[in-house]
C-alpha cells in the first residue's frame, strides 16, 4: 500500500479519527481497490508514529463500516466502498456501474400477477387488473446489495428474465422508448424479516433501509411502482439541501 497518509497532532480531532478518514476517502476514490490488502498494522503505526492501539482502532472503524474485512492468514483487505446515491431519478444499476462497483443481477420473479389495492392507486389501474411483477437481488462483487420488487403495467415493453439480468430496469425502458420524467418517493427504515434477512445476508431482525418509488413517463403516466430494500452497510441516501431564503 503506497498512500499519501499524515496525521495532524495539533488537531482536535482524535488520530484514529484522521486515519480512518483518510483510508476511507482513499476506498471510495479507487485508490485501495476492492480485495486489495491493507497492510501490516505495525508497519503503519511506525510509518505513521501513532501506536498500534490507534492504528487498531482506525481499522476496526472501518470493519464496522463494512469497508474492510480481516481475513486469517490473509491480513486486513478492502471489501468495497459503501454506494452513496443521490436522491434523483435515476436507476440503481446505473449508480452501481458509475461508481465502480461491477453490479449483478439475479432475477428471482417475473410474472403477471392480479394488481392489489396499492398497486393499483400507485399505477393508475383497476384493482385485480394484470400487471407485471418483477423480483431482482442486485449485486456488487458477489454479494447482495438490495432486494428488488416492480410492478409494471402490461404490454409496456419486453420484459425478458435475461435482459433484466444484463442491465438495469430503466434502461430497457429507455430502449423501448420510454421517457422517464418525474417520480414520487418515500423512504424508511426498518427491522429485516426471515426472507428478507437469507436474501440480503443479514441477521433476522437487522435494519434495513426503505424505498417506494413510482415513476412517470413525459405523457404523465405512472410506468413502474417499485418497494426496495437495502443493506444499510453497503448502501446510503444521499441529499442535498438548499437553505430557503
Amino acid at each position: 500500500m503506497s498512500l499519501d497518509l499524515s496525521v495532524d497532532r495539533s488537531s482536535p480531532v482524535p488520530l484514529y479519527f484522521q486515519l480512518s478518514q483518510q483510508l476511507e476517502a482513499a476506498i471510495e476514490r479507487g485508490a485501495l481497490t476492492p480485495g486489495s490488502l491493507l497492510g501490516n498494522e505495525i508497519e503503519l503505526a511506525a510509518r505513521l508514529g501513532l501506536s498500534r492501539p490507534t492504528v487498531r482502532q482506525a481499522i476496526q472503524s472501518l470493519v464496522d463500516k463494512g469497508l474492510l474485512v480481516r481475513r486469517r492468514g490473509v491480513g486486513t483487505q478492502v471489501v468495497h466502498s459503501k454506494v452513496k446515491r443521490p436522491l434523483e431519478l435515476s436507476s440503481l444499476y446505473d449508480d452501481l456501474e458509475a461508481a465502480g462497483q461491477r453490479p449483478a443481477t439475479k432475477v428471482l420473479v417475473n410474472t403477471v400477477v392480479p394488481a392489489t389495492a396499492e398497486v393499483a392507486a400507485a399505477l393508475g389501474v383497476a384493482q385485480e387488473s394484470d400487471v407485471h411483477r418483477v423480483e431482482r437481488l442486485r449485486l456488487t462483487h458477489g454479494e447482495p446489495m438490495a432486494y428488488l420488487c416492480n410492478y409494471l403495467p402490461p404490454g409496456l415493453f419486453d420484459l425478458d428474465t435475461e435482459l433484466l439480468e444484463a442491465t438495469g430496469l430503466y434502461r430497457l425502458m429507455r430502449a423501448a422508448g420510454i421517457t422517464l420524467h418525474s417520480a414520487r418517493q418515500s423512504i424508511g427504515a426498518r427491522a429485516a424479516t426471515a426472507g428478507e434477512a437469507e436474501r440480503l445476508g443479514e441477521a433476522e431482525g437487522a435494519p434495513l433501509l426503505t424505498m417506494e418509488r413510482t415513476t412517470f413517463d413525459d405523457m404523465g403516466r405512472a410506468v413502474e411502482f417499485g418497494t426496495h430494500t437495502y443493506r444499510p452497510s453497503r448502501y446510503s441516501f444521499e441529499f442535498q439541501l438548499l437553505v430557503r431564503s
